[in-house]
């Protein structure tokens, strides 16, 4: 991938997702601030026909944007729209349809075609309905599975962060009572390394604290209500712990966050996918961010869904997809000083030094 500060701008593509959703409302809402363009180019994989038509339906005929065919065509510090099929597409408003799920695809796989390419930096996602988009080369459960088959990624992370909270789920997208028979002490230490990697590489966290809940209530209470704590999750910790890591737990997910212990902590890791969400949304909803940590590239997104219920209403929430812009490009900039800084400490130690 080519260095994005030598080219001068970031390029931040941007995939319309459920066309019957709020995602093209969200991402136009968001880049009307015409100061994103001092810090990136956006991107935004759909058709120009598409993006028309919202526009003019939503009433927001302040967003202009650039048509281009291609990413050797993209106009630094304007928004571009990258036409992904010629077609008309009939925008049928809160409903899941085959089309959608059609075009949602369309989309997402231009933008990591030209991901991978190295013509953008970075990816934005704006939602899919997740079983509207399956076809022979979608199978999976979501956006975390699909690009971590594309870019080769044995353990992504799904990584709910904000200014003031970081949640990462051990588990992920299966049925809870699934969810006591994949945890294993492996298992469980992949997935600390992973967030304090990327609290260290993504988030220029030195020496980041993690805190680690426990699967059961009162995080099992000694083993009263369940075992998992002890013959899986404290065995965890214990040997992260015993290696350098700083991390605490297993913790009980209700006082935890009751008590503000989470203020604690520089990120937590749930043992699934709900123990962990409910609380981030509700302390963070607005301005919540999901991200893919342990890929080889950057991919962020709304920590919403396609808002089907106020679709085509006007009344969607820009915040969080504007803030998945800005920590997609935070978390390039921190991997590329860290990058630099390992690669080469000693220079780093002298320039420290120097100043």
């Amino acid at each position: 991938m080519s260095h994005p500060e030598q080219e001068g701008r970031i390029k931040v593509g941007i995939t319309c997702g459920d066309v019957n959703g709020v995602g093209l409302e969200v991402i136009m809402k968001a880049l009307l601030d015409s100061r994103i363009h001092q810090i990136c180019t956006p991107v935004i994989y759909a058709s120009n026909k598409l993006v028309s038509f919202q526009r003019k339906h939503l009433n927001l005929n302040d967003f202009q944007y650039q048509t281009v065919h291609g990413s050797n065509e993209i106009i630094l510090r304007k928004t571009n729209v990258i036409n992904c099929w010629e077609e008309e597409v009939s925008v049928e408003w809160g409903k899941a349809t085959e089309a959608s799920g059609k075009y949602a695809f369309l989309a997402l796989e231009a933008a990591v075609a030209d991901l991978k390419a190295g013509n953008i930096h970075v990816l934005v996602t704006a939602p899919i309905n997740k079983h509207t988009i399956q076809n022979k080369d979608f199978t999976f459960q979501g956006h975390t599975e699909y690009l971590a088959d594309r870019f080769d990624s044995k353990d992504p992370l799904m990584f709910l962060v904000s200014e003031t909270l970081r949640v990462a789920v051990t588990s992920g997208h299966i049925p809870v009572k699934e969810v006591a028979s994949v945890l294993s002490i492996e298992k469980i230490v992949k997935k600390i390394k992973s967030i304090e990697h990327s609290l260290k590489r993504d988030f220029g966290q030195r020496k980041p604290r993690i805190a680690v809940f426990g699967l059961n209530p009162h995080a099992g209470d000694e083993g009263l209500i369940g075992l998992e704590e002890k013959e899986f999750i404290l065995p965890a910790i214990k040997k992260c712990f015993d290696e350098g890591t700083f991390v605490y737990g297993p913790y009980s997910a209700d006082g935890f966050f009751g008590s503000g212990a989470f203020k604690k902590f520089d990120a937590i890791l749930a043992m699934y996918h709900d123990q962990g969400l409910i609380p981030f949304k509700t302390l963070s909803f607005s301005s919540g961010v999901n991200y893919t940590a342990g890929l080889p590239i950057v991919r962020t997104s709304p920590d919403h869904g396609t808002a089907y219920d106020i679709a085509g209403k006007g009344t969607a929430i820009e915040d969080s997809l504007r803030d998945a812009i800005y920590t997609a490009i935070d978390i390039l900039k921190k991997r590329e000083e860290y990058d630099e800084i390992t690669a080469n400490p000693l220079a780093f130690s002298k320039q420290t030094r120097d100043h």
